[in-house]
Formats: C-alpha cells, sequence, structure tokens
C-alpha cells in the first residue's frame, strides 16, 4: 500500500509505467516532423510573396518572385556559415586522430 508514484530516473511517473528510454530512431523521427513542419512553411512562404522582383548580382539580372529570391538568400547564408564550419571540424577531427600516433612516436624517441 505504498502511495507514492513511481520513479524512473529521478522522474515521477504517476501512471504507474516506466517511460520508454529514447533512441536514435526516435530522435531522427522528432527531427523528420520538425523538417516537415517548417518545409510547410517555406512552402507558404513561397507561395504568399509570389510578386516578382527585379534581381541584380554582378552582371547577371533577372526576376524571380520574392519568396524564391528571399529563399535563395537564406540557403547562401546557411552555406557560408555551414561550409568553413565543416571544414574546421574535420581539422579538428584530423588533428584529435593524430595525437595519439604523434604521442606514440615521441615516448618511443625519449
Amino acid at each position: 500500500m505504498n502511495d507514492k508514484p513511481q520513479t524512473t530516473n529521478g522522474k515521477s511517473d504517476m501512471a504507474g509505467t516506466r517511460a520508454a528510454p529514447r533512441s536514435r530512431i526516435s530522435g531522427l523521427w522528432v527531427g523528420l516532423i520538425l523538417s516537415a513542419i517548417v518545409l510547410a512553411f517555406l512552402l507558404i512562404f513561397v507561395l504568399q510573396n509570389g510578386n516578382p522582383v527585379q534581381i541584380t548580382f554582378l552582371a547577371w539580372t533577372g526576376t524571380l518572385p520574392t519568396g524564391v529570391a528571399l529563399l535563395f538568400a537564406a540557403v547562401a547564408g546557411v552555406l557560408l556559415v555551414a561550409v568553413p564550419g565543416s571544414i574546421r571540424i574535420l581539422q579538428v577531427r584530423r588533428t584529435a586522430t593524430d595525437e595519439p600516433a604523434r604521442a606514440g612516436r615521441t615516448s618511443h624517441l625519449a
């Protein structure tokens, strides 16, 4: 006759059932659902901003719907951040994997 709720990992569970552990697949599904919601909002944004706008870049000139032009600008901004960031991550990984090999070589020299 214990009236206290059961706990799992320090969290109260009023229903008396155990919570399922989180997995990579559950994280994937959450990411997929959030991506679908963002994509739906982007589609609505592009469809609502269909007025043509003239774009000039260096020697190129053209017209695009406003939503598409802003979407291209956002993608270009993401790439400007993601590409150097990815390169830096690769450099750090390479350095981290080379460190044990270098440490092994220098310890034999001493």
